[in-house]
């Protein structure tokens, strides 16, 4: 019988939401309307998931038929609102067609390059790209490879394909020509949408020319529109090739809404994995916009006057979800970024705050962890007190740079929403709300609705110990499958325990009932007999003050099963010692304990990340042990693995 994770990080410190914060927040005033009076009746009563998910449903959602039950549960496959007539641009562009309220604040790379696009022009562009779509035989059902950068006109072709209907799947215009082919191959789209270059770290980036390779081996493939950016000279395959500019420009800006089914299928979105063929999430309609819907509205409290920056890219989920669907069902104004978050200086970020006047941020641990690095200086030029809330996404964050935020960004004044959710979950999961009591370093609770726990390797819950984390019933924005791959779907999260989804990260819950995501099962080290979360020893590590970030692998040992190796990114001036690598491996130690303690510390300038942020462990771990890494073409600096083997 395999242990239990072990629980090393103590974390005791509390935060409570303002008296002010709560009673003014969405979820309050909502629980005042339904006579709930406290959080935890509010976690209670929405475990009647049916009866909670139609109330959030009326609160975020306008069906153009009403749906006759609100879940059918078969074979791990959930229906929600079924037999509802819907199409998610209803009530993400076609309500607020007349508005001229600003829905995008978009700022280019270049300094000075900013355009406002209400409402009524974000419709009237979308129209016209869908005409043109439909004039070239783009029709419900059909794949559409969508291959863009951080520009108004992936939301635009987002929009444009899901009113006709069509299934949208967008490769992050940072993958390679060999990542974007072979989901474009998987799907076998007929069309694909890219264009001729983008700015970054004031390069131009050559799309097109990455496109163009691609679509060399993309039998499938018979129209690829273009849209001008930079103006840069591209190839053109006249046969193929068309400018966007030049195919909408007599299209008309009314374009009727396909009706579709609540369940059709919205889009695919394929996870990025370094090893092994990517998986094609599939997303709906009816499901997917209660479930972003609601949570953008009661986690981040959005209200009418706010400017909200979700500052990932579009071509992870969380862009699909909290910068294009989610903002605008709720008419919300948006900041979009092109560029580097450190370009040209590194208070790009706090300058784009300043200047637009946002107030929530959402952003990951790996980014404030990046500023943390520049230091404080760099904030303090900037007017930050527009912000009210902020939040925090894509891995656990680790309390020293929870601490940094609250304290540097938020002022000590804004609470941080630190969600867990995935690609594969379409909304937040495991997140606070406004009214909750935050501890840092947890995401807290479960969202209203969702119910989770975490598992031993025998299925039973355990409490203040390290297993796996689950959900345990179905929830709107859940995947619909992995497209063409039932089996994958099945053996993948719903194996290990029957009828209860496995998420492959794991968490401890304390006594509070607080969840505590310790990382990726498979980064899960194995010392001494002892289960250790790999966040657990880089949170150690980083809340030492000489050190920025920390990524800790396991190494075959003879006699402990495995020893702990870290690789360690100083702050920027701090000299390498072995004074130092034994004051760190003590730091370890005093801070979670002995068995926790690196056995070796090696000192690197970068560390290899997935494009959104991510530290892959298991390249690191396969370059360490002479193993073969995959494909790292997808990784946003593939040059850190090599670096690895030359680490201090």
């Amino acid at each position: 019988m395999e242990k239990d994770l072990v629980v090393l990080l103590k974390e005791k410190r509390v935060f409570k939401p303002s008296k002010e914060l709560i009673e003014n927040s969405n979820v309050k005033k909502w629980m005042n309307k339904q006579g709930i009076k406290t959080y935890n009746e509010l976690l209670e009563k929405a475990k009647d998931i049916e009866w909670f998910w139609e109330e959030a449903a009326k609160e975020t959602i306008e069906w153009k038929k009403p749906f006759d039950k609100v879940l059918e549960w078969e074979n791990h496959y959930a229906n929600w609102f079924t037999k509802a007539q819907y199409n998610i641009v209803f009530d993400a562009l076609d309500k607020h067609k007349d508005k001229d309220k600003i829905a995008f604040i978009w700022e280019g790379e270049p300094e000075g390059e900013i355009e406002k696009i209400s409402y009524k022009k974000l419709y009237k562009e979308v129209n016209k790209l869908a005409n043109a779509m439909k004039t070239m035989g783009v029709k419900k059902g059909d794949r559409v490879g969508i291959y863009l950068p951080m520009i108004p006109a992936l939301p635009i072709s987002m929009l444009a394909c899901a009113k006709l209907g069509a299934i949208h799947s967008i490769v992050f215009s940072g993958f390679s020509a060999n990542a974007f082919r072979e989901r474009v191959n998987d799907e076998t789209a007929k069309w694909v949408v890219t264009c001729d270059g983008f700015y970054r770290r004031g390069k131009i980036i050559p799309l097109k020319k990455a496109a163009d390779e691609a679509l060399l081996e993309t039998p499938s493939v018979e129209k690829c529109i273009v849209f001008k950016r930079t103006g840069e000279q591209v190839e053109w395959n006249e046969k193929r090739d068309l400018w966007w500019h030049e195919i909408t420009e007599k299209e008309s800006d009314e374009c009727e809404t396909e009706i579709l089914d609540s369940n059709d299928t919205l889009f695919i979105l394929y996870t990025s994995g370094t090893t092994g063929k990517p998986k094609g999430i599939i997303h709906d309609h009816g499901g997917y916009a209660v479930g972003t819907a609601i949570t953008l509205k009661w986690v981040f409290d959005l209200k009418e006057n706010d400017v909200w920056w979700c500052a990932a890219d579009i071509g992870w989920i969380t862009g699909h979800s909290y910068i294009v669907y989610a903002p605008l069902i709720l008419g919300v104004t948006s900041v979009m970024y092109e560029g580097a978050p450190n370009f040209p200086e590194a208070d790009r970020w706090w300058e784009i705050i300043d200047r637009h006047k946002i107030s929530v941020l959402y952003t990951s641990p790996t980014a404030i962890r990046m500023f943390m690095h520049f230091g404080e200086e760099w904030i303090e030029k900037h007017d930050l007190s527009s912000l009210r809330l902020l939040g925090s996404v894509g891995e656990p964050i680790n309390p020293e740079a929870w601490m940094w935020y609250y304290k540097y960004i938020g002022k000590e004044n804004c609470q941080i929403m630190d969600t867990w959710w995935q690609t594969e979950t379409g909304n937040h999961c495991i997140t606070p709300l406004p009214i909750t009591d935050l501890k840092p370093g947890s995401a807290t609770k479960p969202f209203p609705g969702i119910q989770a726990d975490v598992f031993n390797r025998e299925g039973k819950p355990i409490v203040d110990a390290g297993g796996e984390l689950v959900l345990l019933k179905p929830w709107p924005g859940m995947l619909k499958g992995i497209y063409k791959n039932p089996d994958k779907y099945q053996k993948t999260y719903w194996e290990m325990y029957p009828e209860v989804y496995l998420a492959g990260d794991v968490a401890r819950v304390d006594s509070d009932g607080y969840f505590w995501v310790q990382g990726r099962d498979s980064d899960v080290l194995k010392v001494s007999g002892h289960r250790i979360g790999n966040s657990e020893i880089e949170s150690a590590l980083v809340s030492h003050p000489l050190v920025a970030e920390a990524a800790a692998i396991g190494k075959p040992h003879e006699i402990k099963g495995e020893s702990i190796t870290a690789f360690v990114i100083l702050k920027k001036g701090t000299e390498i010692s072995e004074e130092l690598r034994k004051e760190l491996r003590e730091h370890v130690g005093k801070e979670i304990g002995k068995l926790a303690r690196p056995d070796e510390i090696l000192f690197v300038e970068a560390l290899p990340k997935t494009r959104s942020g991510k530290i892959m462990r298991r390249v690191i771990k396969a370059k360490v042990l002479g193993k073969d890494t995959g494909n790292i073409s997808t990784l946003s600096n593939p040059e850190a693995v090599e670096e690895l083997l030359k680490a201090k």
